[in-house]
């Protein structure tokens, strides 16, 4: 009778023992309460919690969480109001204050974030709304993980996924936009004009410097080569006198260039002839003139 009852108790016991042991894996914890209060953490490894005194109050992942949240309307400074949905990414560094910190942490996340990103738009006007994404990622994640430190939650980052104005002010940025471009064009095209023109005066003027410089060459080329065609004339006659000179038939020859010239004088039709002085010595002019042509 005894063995049955024995048996009996060994097997509630074995029962017990297996139903109280736990494996806690990898990045969990499981937060443990003995009598109603906390006891301590379980992490990575093998735990046995007493029957009827220990329970498990809360098992939650360490790893880091992405959480996307809905779209929010808020209004910037100039009064516009438009739809902005964040994603922000935490992570569970106490599990103890993430069970006994606030009652529902992610809901809590969510509307703390809702009204962090209200408050940091309601100080932009649109412009900096659209153009300052990276200055509300940071003040929001800065905000966020001062206040979720007593909830045993970290913010490691935070980014605004979209921004959508109202429609009116998307066609009037639209517009704005397509303006800016024809403007951008239209101050291309006429940079283009005036780079043109410019290249194309100084290639003129280039072009005019080269043919003055041209012509300049060419009438020093032929003022140099009139001068030594003077230079070889006069030298041409400097010698020819030379030769006469050597020759001793001065007074001849010059006797006889002055009977050239007076006969080609009486060819004209002039009805004058001037008579030299001199006309009694012609006759002994001409013998020696003759004298020299033997």
């Amino acid at each position: 009778m005894m063995i049955p009852i024995l048996a009996v108790i060994l097997f509630v016991v074995l029962v017990m023992i297996v139903a109280n042991v736990r494996i806690v894996p990898q990045s969990r914890a499981c937060v443990i309460e003995r009598l109603g209060a906390y006891c301590t953490t379980w992490q990575v490894g093998f735990h046995v919690k007493l029957p009827f005194v220990d329970r498990i109050a809360n098992t939650m992942s360490l790893k880091e969480k992405v959480m996307d949240f809905p779209p929010q309307p808020v209004i910037t400074k100039d009064n516009v109001t438009m739809q902005i949905d964040t994603v922000v990414y935490c992570q569970v560094t106490d599990p103890k204050l993430y069970t006994y910190g606030v009652e529902s942490p992610n809901f809590a996340l969510e509307n703390l974030t809702s009204t962090t990103l209200r408050n940091i738009i309601g100080e932009l006007e649109l412009d900096e709304t659209l153009t300052s994404r990276d200055v509300i990622n940071t003040k929001m994640r800065s905000i966020l993980d001062e206040a979720t430190d007593p909830w045993g939650i970290k913010v490691t980052r935070v980014e605004v996924k979209n921004i959508d104005p109202p429609k009116a002010i998307q066609e009037a940025m639209e517009k704005q936009m397509r303006a800016e471009r024809e403007r951008r064009e239209q101050i291309l095209i006429a940079e283009g004009h005036k780079q043109s023109a410019i290249l194309e005066a100084e290639g003129k003027k280039q072009a005019l410097i080269l043919e003055a410089e041209a012509q300049k060459e060419a009438a020093v080329q032929k003022a140099k080569g009139e001068a030594e065609a003077i230079l070889e004339v006069q030298k041409a006659t400097a010698q020819g006198i030379q030769m006469i000179r050597e020759a001793g038939a001065d007074d001849a020859v010059i006797k006889l260039k002055s009977l050239e010239t007076f006969a080609e004088v009486s060819k004209g039709e002039s009805t004058k002839i001037i008579i030299p002085s001199d006309i009694q010595n012609m006759a002994g002019f001409l013998s020696s003139a003759k004298e020299l042509l033997k």
